[in-house]
């Protein structure tokens, strides 16, 4: 009789193992493969924002010299998903509003929606800024805008999506829209104020995905 040298069973275990990792490359080659061809049909586009109007209640800067700016703007928002075969969970969505890049009032919290296909969603929420920090040069930034008849602010959402196509649903992605809100006035009266400004035009924001 032969000698067993005892190297068979490992032999077998080895051949077992590069047979599980050859599974395992070729299945993820396969879903990797599904996903592109999916992205390239599907090809989901970011929703589209719009900022329909913004009407300035408050601008009060009689604290200047304490560097607060009280602020009370009311926003109206749309939503509209372009995509044909893609929805969009919104679970979560804040607006706010800044000068500047500097945020001047409290984040308004949206509740969440599902967004079917090319499905139109409108928010209107009021965004209000009690007593906020704000340096000496952004108020005299402002005063210079209200003399000169126009005011620019940018209304920002920050807030996470989901995809779904049919019963798949994507992981969060992080959603982050910009929308200048031009404001304007006959005339400048040489003092910052809610009086007299007016929402210029509906205005496409900026979205990021």
């Amino acid at each position: 009789m032969g000698k067993d040298c005892g190297k068979h069973g490992d032999d077998d275990f080895r051949d077992g193992c590069k047979r599980l990792l050859t599974v395992l490359v070729v299945l993820a080659v396969l879903v990797g493969v599904i996903a592109l061809i999916l992205y390239l049909v599907l090809r989901p586009t970011h929703p589209r924002f719009y900022l329909q109007d913004a009407s300035l209640r408050q601008l009060d800067l009689s604290n200047s010299s304490g560097g607060l700016l009280s602020t009370t703007v009311q926003v109206t928002l749309a939503s509209r998903n372009p995509n044909d075969r893609v929805g969009v969970y919104y679970d979560r969505l804040d607006v706010y509003a800044s000068y500047k890049y500097q945020q001047i009032t409290v984040a308004a919290s949206l509740p969440p929606v599902y967004q079917g296909h090319g499905d139109v969603d409108v928010w209107s929420p009021v965004l209000v800024g009690p007593n906020v920090p704000f340096a000496p040069y952004l108020a005299d930034a402002i005063s210079q805008d209200c003399q000169a008849g126009y005011l620019i602010l940018q209304v920002k959402v920050d807030g996470r999506v989901r995809w779904k196509v049919g019963s798949w649903i994507s992981g969060h992605y992080h959603l982050f829209v910009t929308c200048p809100a031009f404001l304007v006035t006959a005339g400048g009266n040489g003092a910052p104020g809610a009086a007299g400004f007016r929402f210029q035009t509906t205005t496409y924001c900026h979205v990021e995905v």
